[in-house]
């Protein structure tokens, strides 16, 4: 059962969530032979204001 946990910085309307787990979904199945009724794609919108790289907070302009 594939798991696939995606963690971005910032919101994705439904659209891109839709087309982005429709994607993950046919690659797994494709490649991995992975049944797409057992492929789980779990989103986790992180608000920039909690995300830092290099030290900064990506709020931050």
């Amino acid at each position: 059962m594939p798991y696939v946990n995606i963690r971005i910085a910032g919101s994705l309307t439904r659209e891109q969530k839709a087309r982005i787990a429709a994607e993950v979904t046919d690659t797994l199945a494709r490649i991995a032979h992975k049944p797409p009724s057992y492929t789980y794609v779990v989103f986790d919108e992180v608000a920039e204001e909690n995300w830092a790289i290099a030290g900064k907070l990506l709020d931050v302009e």
